[in-house]
């Protein structure tokens, strides 16, 4: 007989995506829906953590996880949000990019790429060396998360289904906003990973976790 163990914590964005663990949306839970209005209200909230002076948390709401192995769960609530603060970590990743392949002080700027990279959307396995990726997304919309938004590379806008073209799109907002944040700082990759840094500790969610176990 199986029996199902409900925990709830609070827990940070960090906490979330920098333990090892890793996230799927199961193969039918819905496609990537958010609009502007959403990436708006989320990129203020996050403004909001990462201005002097400004919020030094903020509420992101329910998140429900179910698991069998503590290690891999699947995002049962809260997919949205999730994968939308992906793209935002991915647009900080981006216009980092940008900064070493213009030769703005690469080194040092690789690895802070190279950091987020690792503890915010994938890492290598030590055990088969193969890149595993903090999360999965549904069957619709991994192949062009994976493909073309973890790489950071060009980003083709034909043959795709709405909600891939939604994805694009939310990469470019953010990507668009992130730029203008960091504009003209005296280190602006500095800037790019210390946004990424206090937005993932300062916006947390109440993580209702279910485990099913023998």
């Amino acid at each position: 007989m199986s029996a199902t163990n409900f925990n709830t914590r609070n827990d940070t964005y960090r906490k979330l995506m920098g333990n090892g663990l890793t996230y799927r949306i199961p193969r039918f839970q819905r496609d990537y829906s958010w609009g502007e209005d959403e990436w708006e209200d989320l990129w203020t909230d996050t403004l909001g953590t990462v201005k002097e002076g400004g919020e030094p948390a903020h509420y992101m709401g329910y998140l429900v996880l179910q698991s069998d192995d503590d290690k891999t769960f699947d995002v049962i609530d809260g997919q949205q949000r999730l994968t939308t603060l992906s793209l935002i970590v991915l647009a900080a990743m981006k216009n980092l990019q940008r900064f070493i392949d213009a030769g703005h002080d690469p080194e040092r700027t690789k690895q802070r790429l190279d950091q987020l990279r690792q503890t915010y959307i994938g890492y290598l396995d030590p055990v088969t060396l193969v890149a595993r990726s903090k999360l999965t997304l549904n069957r619709n919309n991994d192949t062009y998360y994976q493909t073309y938004l973890v790489p950071l590379g060009h980003l083709p806008q034909r043959g795709f289904k709405a909600s891939e073209h939604l994805l694009r799109r939310a990469f470019e907002w953010f990507d668009k906003r992130v730029r203008e944040y960091s504009k003209d700082q005296s280190d602006e990759p500095m800037v790019l990973a210390q946004l990424v840094e206090t937005m993932s500790d300062r916006l947390f969610f109440t993580v209702i976790n279910t485990t099913t176990r023998l």
